[in-house]
């Protein structure tokens, strides 16, 4: 079942790129007590993802902050080097944490995978975007597949 407004995040594991490598981060570190920017993709570096979905959050990151958002969280089920590696070459620098779901934890708890198997890609996200404060989610968006509409920083900013 996929997760919905009114819901809470799951508990689940995953990474980030931390000085000394990858380190763990739980949803519970991400979540509580704060209101939280997030948004899945499909995979780093691919077309969508890297031309308009993480650069629309990075360029709108000080608005989303200064309308009551606390952190920005982009999700994918790639491993944190790739996320790193990513993060350096869209030039995000502290304004989005870059959540390495790479066994896909959070994204099947979720219920917000989506089989990707005939593309050669397995399992992967959908492209979702939602608002979660303290752990409930508020709002929530899922494109349908091979679009890109709904779960844009613009759209979210005009939610807020």
């Amino acid at each position: 079942m996929t997760i919905s407004v009114g819901d809470t995040i799951p508990a689940a594991s995953m990474n980030i790129m931390t000085d000394d490598g990858p380190g763990g981060i739980s949803t519970d570190e991400i979540f509580a007590g704060k209101k939280v920017a997030v948004f899945g993709l499909p995979g780093a570096f691919t077309r969508t993802c890297s031309a308009r979905h993480l650069p629309g959050f990075v360029d709108n990151a000080n608005a989303l902050k200064a309308k009551g958002i606390d952190t920005i969280v982009c999700i994918s089920v790639n491993d944190a080097f790739v996320m790193a590696a990513w993060a350096k070459a869209q030039g995000v620098g502290d304004s989005v944490l870059m959540v390495a779901d790479g066994s896909a934890n959070l994204t099947n708890a979720a219920g917000l995978e989506t089989d990707m198997s005939a593309k050669g890609f397995g399992v992967r996200s959908q492209r979702f975007s939602m608002i979660v404060e303290d752990g409930t989610v508020t709002t929530m968006h899922i494109d349908a597949p091979g679009t890109f509409e709904g779960t844009s920083a613009e759209v979210m900013l005009g939610e807020l």
